[in-house]
């Protein structure tokens, strides 16, 4: 009998597992191509869940599910849905839930979240079942630079930027009125980012992040609620790193022990 192959596209990628927020939590992710960092923990760090009743979270584009599961992590008051269009990604999100034991508030279920609602790719998700969207969208124009090679990398590093404005319609169907869509990017994609948000969502707030206190910002954090008509507002900056090279304590308190993202944080 003859040994069958597997098709490299269709092969399981090799895996690292590591840890995050301080060893509380377990992340096995491709061993090469896009790999979730402090963009995943910051973003997830944003998320203040209250404490009385049970908040559901949306991770839109969630790859392996980092983002979404340190939010399980810090707010055991939370149910969190991870929504890949990879299938291999989302392989790899199923298997994380079971690593952290999350199987009983976690979920990890296929989909585009750029298809249209109407689209057998589109998540099968109710309309306004979330109070809280989050996401980490590709970072590139995939109609400039050099393409990458891996297909898993080229689909969660570069997407068109008219697709900006998919992935917040998408939010927007997904939130309850009043709920809150928050997403990081590179900084310079902000006025793309307020375009695709401002007539979805109201009470923007911006939060830049910046490598060093002297430096340009890198990341922007925005977040908008929907339905309400309140002005944008601009947060005091992160600045991620000291003079040294060290991360700032208030960081380091996020990035190890599952920290808040707050202004009262930063000493």
């Amino acid at each position: 009998m003859t040994a069958m192959t597997i098709p490299p596209s269709l092969a399981p990628p090799p895996v690292t597992e590591d840890a995050f927020l301080g060893d509380r939590l377990r992340i096995l992710q491709p061993a090469t191509g896009y790999r979730a960092g402090i963009d995943a923990v910051l973003l997830a760090a944003s998320i203040n869940a209250p404490n009385d009743g049970l908040t559901t979270i949306l991770d839109c584009g969630a790859g392996v599910g980092t983002a979404g599961l340190c939010v399980a992590a810090r707010c055991p008051n939370t149910h969190v849905t991870l929504v890949e269009r990879e299938p291999a990604l989302l392989a790899l999100a199923t298997r994380n839930i079971a690593l952290n034991a999350f199987a009983g508030r976690v979920s990890a279920v296929p989909g585009d979240v750029t298809a249209p609602a109407t689209s057998a790719a589109a998540p099968r998700l109710a309309p306004e079942s979330f109070d809280h969207i989050l996401a980490n969208p590709p970072f590139h124009d995939d109609a400039g630079g050099t393409r990458a090679r891996d297909p898993l990398k080229r689909a969660s590093h570069a997407m068109p930027q008219s697709a900006l404005d998919d992935w917040a319609r998408f939010a927007a169907r997904m939130a309850k009125p009043g709920a809150r869509f928050t997403l990081i990017h590179k900084a310079d994609a902000l006025p793309n980012l307020i375009a695709s948000m401002q007539d979805r969502f109201g009470a923007l707030t911006i939060t830049p992040i910046h490598p060093y206190i002297d430096e340009p910002a890198i990341r922007v954090l925005v977040s908008g609620i929907k339905g309400s008509r309140a002005p944008l507002t601009l947060h005091p900056a992160v600045v991620l790193h000291d003079t040294g090279g060290a991360f700032m304590p208030y960081v380091s308190r996020i990035l190890r022990q599952g920290a808040p993202l707050t202004p009262q944080l930063k000493d």
